[in-house]
């Protein structure tokens, strides 16, 4: 308790001194100094507007709008011209006398030409050299809508696996990698709330509605100490608010499912909703042809209530809930789902000082059933379940210096199994006990800017965790490094009795320095991750498991170091260009013995590892912003490693989602004004495998054998791959104004020249047993998921 306290103590006298250095320049001079704040806003629909600039021209500085819209910039006393400017909207220019504090709400009208011409972001024109953050990426729905997708549905975590340093393990695989990290090791946000399995279809389709989202911002690097919780990356997902100005009808028909969303007014400019949902129908379009009942589907629906009380306080309230059902036939099958809640309260304290205080609730849950009837049969279902608090303040302290103040508790219920068997009439409980943890975290951050070239982030994060009962506490002996550990002992711990806790101090800093049409940044970011992701498949799959840390898993903590140089040319800023460097080391990475047992296992702690990684690479991307043709390539070289006691003789191996090469290429082209056409190509590294190095023969059969004990000691062959998508407006130019409705129709052919890009390798003899004295002939066959061209079509439709 004593050395609690005394890092307490140290960790309040650190954010201390980080707020006093923030006020320095503020306390510099003593002249009379106004407030202008207020809300930016889209005017057709009156949904709050991300990372819009403000600009002063008489100082030529400004400032940005946070993610509810909201800014704040405090100047001297006199007239000034300002610039509201967000990309693709038409900039207004006001003319304001600032002698005392006023509130100013600013709503921007979209540009019609411009808007469908900018394909790559709705940042500032030089954002990419001008903002402070590194190693993110933001795509807006309007350039997700252009990438050709599977099926012909646009799909947000698709989308992201076109940037640079994103990838996954293969074709139909859950969830994304990010800088060589594992799919547990990204931090997924919808509208603030965690999302614990981001899939629809074993991967083929994430959870996002793209009728429900506005805004999708990736962060591999640089993660401002507002975020925590996992060590690889930051997936903030955020939700439309619903049209504030008139009703408005969205959806889309396809290949596989069918969305509709609704929007509008509640009350005109004071409250408005959103509900969104989808539904597959594989399942009824092939009933006439399976037997037994067997189904696949899957259904989610999307929901969002805003409330405006008044000036100085609205109200937020969205939900998620989607399922995934596979079921052979009545009485057998599997499951999974997310259940998300988020109540949101913004506060305007005064002229600088925003608030936001979060409410979040998570659930994801799975299960299947095996069984012919009630005398034989086996269920078994597993969840983990978060009740989150978040309040966060945002002090505009003047044109120079945004603080961030602010702090996070979740508490965790994991319920790792519980399964019922029945034998012959018999009944078995073989359920494992519940485990419970609390994470909570304080934070400051501060954006500062030093001088017109040099500005500069940083922040310091504190973070806990602590696993207490009702439990066990299990203690473990290891026999052989890489082996299963024996257990010890097992001791009963009562409800709200410490198992085992840990405390980190994770520090955030990062910088800009600006040239004219370029600039240099760097970063080193700690993270610490408390929770993990449980798997020993290739792929991660809805049945994985999360576990809490305990005295025997203890927190992944991940240094992140960057480096990157940003170039913008052409006319106009029309083109981007930008490299990146990162390394990262990583303690207390999990890892398995061999043949670990992860389903259904009390003593699990025993048959995981703990070891060391890193991370490294080189990310090089060129984009075209605006014409006719535009797009962006994308080039990363990289690897991923571990090492593990008693694993691969303890010498480096590559991690399973180590990709060498990852080429992405995305195009998009206007042919009129009724066509557009659009393509992406993109090529992958094969992922790791533990192949057999020898082989035994008994009777006449082949039993593989790696005889050297390596990891991930083969690859797969390298994938590659090529979309196309045309869409097209039905509507001649002459009338479309004069039309109330917005469809379109889009035809696409995923992997069109058909290449069979393998996601897994497995080994067999051939068939049959051979003849006694013959040599018996052993094979690699590689599985495709796909191996076809997929051709689609979709209507999609706005009134």
């Amino acid at each position: 308790m004593l050395l609690c306290k005394t890092i307490l103590a140290m960790n309040y006298k650190i954010l201390l001194s980080l707020v006093l250095l923030s006020f320095l320049n503020t306390s510099a001079f003593c002249q009379e100094k106004y407030t202008l704040n207020g809300y930016m806003k889209d005017a057709n629909n009156g949904e709050a507007l991300i990372g819009a600039t403000l600009l002063v021209r008489e100082l030529n500085s400004g400032t940005a709008t946070n993610i509810y819209g909201f800014y704040s910039i405090t100047l001297p006393e006199g007239e000034y011209t300002v610039e509201y400017r967000y990309i693709g909207y038409e900039t207004q220019v006001k003319t304001i006398s600032l002698n005392s504090n006023q509130k100013l709400d600013v709503e921007l009208s979209s540009e019609s030409q411009q808007l469908e011409e900018v394909v790559i972001s709705a940042e500032a024109e030089d954002a990419n050299i001008s903002d402070i953050q590194m190693s993110a990426e933001k795509l807006d729905m309007k350039t997700i809508e252009k990438i050709p997708a599977f099926l012909g549905e646009v799909d947000v975590i698709k989308s992201i696996q076109l940037l640079p340093g994103v990838s996954s393990v293969g074709e139909g695989s859950s969830g994304f990698n990010v800088r060589g990290g594992g799919v547990g090791q990204n931090l997924v946000l919808l509208d603030d709330a965690p999302v614990y399995n981001s899939s629809h279809l074993f991967g083929f389709f994430s959870v996002f509605n793209p009728d429900a989202v506005k805004d999708v911002n990736l962060i591999k690097g640089a993660i401002p100490a507002n975020y925590g919780g996992r060590i690889s990356s930051i997936l903030d997902v955020r939700m439309k608010e619903g049209n504030m100005k008139k009703k408005e009808i969205s959806g889309g028909i396809g290949t596989v499912f069918t969305r509709l969303a609704v929007q509008g007014p509640i009350k005109k400019d004071k409250a408005s909703f959103i509900v969104a949902g989808r539904r597959s129908y594989i399942d009824i379009l092939a009933k006439p042809f399976i037997e037994n009942d067997a189904t696949l589907y899957f259904y989610d629906l999307t929901t969002k209530v805003n409330y405006k009380l008044n000036e100085n306080n609205r109200f937020f309230l969205s939900g998620y809930f989607g399922r995934d059902v596979f079921k052979f036939d009545e009485q057998q099958g599997f499951d999974w789902g997310n259940v998300t809640g988020t109540l949101r309260w913004n506060h305007l304290f005064n002229d600088r000082l925003f608030s936001n205080f979060a409410f979040i609730v998570s659930s994801f849950d799975y299960g299947f059933s095996f069984g012919e009837n009630d005398r034989d049969k086996f269920d078994w279902s597993s969840r983990i379940l978060t009740y989150t608090f978040k309040p966060y303040f945002n002090y505009f302290l003047n044109t120079n210096n945004e603080l961030l103040i602010g702090g996070e508790a979740t508490y965790y219920d994991f319920k790792p199994a519980e399964a019922i068997g029945v034998s012959d009439g018999v009944t078995q409980d073989i359920s494992l006990n519940e485990k419970f943890g609390l994470e909570s975290a304080v934070y400051i951050d501060n954006t500062q800017k030093l001088n017109d070239r040099l500005t500069v982030r940083y922040g310091l994060r504190f973070s806990a965790f602590q696993h207490f009962g009702p439990g066990n506490k299990y203690e473990f002996e290891l026999v052989e490094p890489g082996r299963r550990k024996e257990l010890v002992s097992a001791e009963a711990v009562g409800s709200g009795e410490e198992i085992a806790s840990y405390t980190n101090l994770e520090p955030r800093a990062s910088m800009r320095y600006q040239f004219n049409r370029s600039s240099i940044k760097a970063s080193y970011t700690r993270t610490t991750q408390y929770i993990h992701l449980v798997s020993n498949t290739a792929a991660s799959t809805p049945i994985d498991l999360w576990t809490p840390s305990t005295n025997n898993i203890k927190p992944q903590i991940g240094d992140q170091y960057t480096l990157g140089y940003f170039k913008n040319f052409g006319k106009g800023n029309d083109y981007e260009a930008s490299v990146e460097g990162y390394y990262r080391d990583t303690k207390n990475q999990v890892d398995y013995v061999k043949g670990a047992d992860i389903f259904i296992n009390e003593y699990l702690e025993g048959d995981l590892l703990n070891g060391i990684g890193r991370a490294y690479g080189l990310e090089f991307s060129l984009k075209k912003n605006v014409g006719k043709i535009n797009g962006w390539v994308s080039y990363t070289i990289g690897k991923s490693e571990l090492k593990t006691e008693g694993i691969n003789k303890g010498d480096w191996y590559s991690a399973r989602f180590d990709q060498t090469h990852n080429l992405k290429v995305f195009g998009d082209v206007k042919l009129s004004q009724r066509t557009t056409f659009s393509a992406n190509f993109t090529y992958l590294t094969g992922a790791p495998i533990t192949a057999p190095t020898s082989r035994f023969e008994v009777q006449g059969m082949v039993i593989p054998y790696n005889y050297y004990d390596s990891r991930n000691n083969f690859r797969i062959p390298a994938s590659h791959r090529l979309d196309l998508a045309l869409k097209w407006d039905p509507t001649k130019p002459s009338k479309r104004d004069k039309k109330k409705n917005d469809d379109y129709i889009v035809f696409s052919i995923y992997n069109v020249y058909g290449n069979k890009n393998p996601f897994s390798l497995f080994f067999a003899q051939q068939d049959g047993r051979a003849t006694a004295g013959d040599a018996i002939d052993t094979f690699a066959y590689q599985f495709a998921i796909i191996g076809a061209p997929v051709p689609a079509i979709s209507y999609n439709f706005k009134f």
